[in-house]
Order: structure tokens, then sequence, then C-alpha cells
């Protein structure tokens, strides 16, 4: 039997998958993976589309691109985990931005990678919290 593997895509690999842009490197790296975003990468890549104004094939290419991936919502498992990852970062000294947080969280509620080309803005969760980075 073939166990699936899934990998998350933080928002700047999403962008660049949605733009037909993934950097070969990353693309090796998700070889074989099941793609998955998070409600956060839904908000994020809709503010990018109306602060750019998009037309609506544009949007609407987009929207076709979302509905293909299965997406990550918040639940109580995730918002409790969010508060934990949050409070924790703080008392380490190192807060991080509400987004990579919610992103982290999803991954770690769900056990699942986390594909992103920002390292740096997850390295504090890898090395305190167990997140895996693709």
């Amino acid at each position: 039997m073939t166990l699936m593997r899934y990998a998350v895509l933080d928002t700047n690999v999403a962008s660049l998958s949605v733009k037909g842009e993934m950097p070969a490197s990353m693309t090796a790296r998700l070889l074989g993976a099941v793609p998955v975003i998070t409600f956060v990468t839904v908000g994020e890549l809709t503010k990018w589309t109306a602060l750019r104004d998009w037309g609506q094939r544009r949007r609407g290419a987009l929207d076709l691109w979302i509905s293909q991936r299965v997406v990550l919502d918040c639940d109580q498992a995730v918002a409790r985990r969010w508060g934990l990852l949050s409070a924790a970062a703080v008392r380490r000294g190192r807060p991080r931005p509400d987004n990579d947080t919610w992103i982290a969280a999803c991954c770690l509620v769900e056990g699942l990678p986390l594909a992103t080309l920002n390292v740096k803005d997850f390295t504090d969760f890898a090395d305190h919290e167990g997140l895996v980075l693709l």
C-alpha cells in the first residue's frame, strides 16, 4: 500500500506555484507530495489579488487553483496551538508574525511538513517546536 505524503505550502511557495514560477529546487523537494495550503494562505493570496487589482479572469484562475488544493482550516486545536506557539516565542524574546505562527500551528497540529523559501521565518518553530521544513 502506498501512503500519500502531504506538504503544506507556505504562501510564498503557493504564490510561485500559482504563477508557474516554482524554483526547481523546491519542485524537487515536493516531488510526490500532495500540496496543501492553510486558511492563512487563502487570505494572503486573496489580499494580494485585491491590492494588485486583478481582473475577473486572473481571480478565477486563482480560485480554481485554490479549489484544487486541500485547505487546512482553523479549529480549536489549531487556535490553542497558535496561542502556545505565540506565547513560547514571546517568552524566548522572539515574537513571530501572526500569519507565520498560524501556518506553523496548522502544520504542527496536522503533523505535516512546511515547504517554504522563507526558512528564516520558521526556523524558530523548527528549532523549538519540531516543525519540519522542506
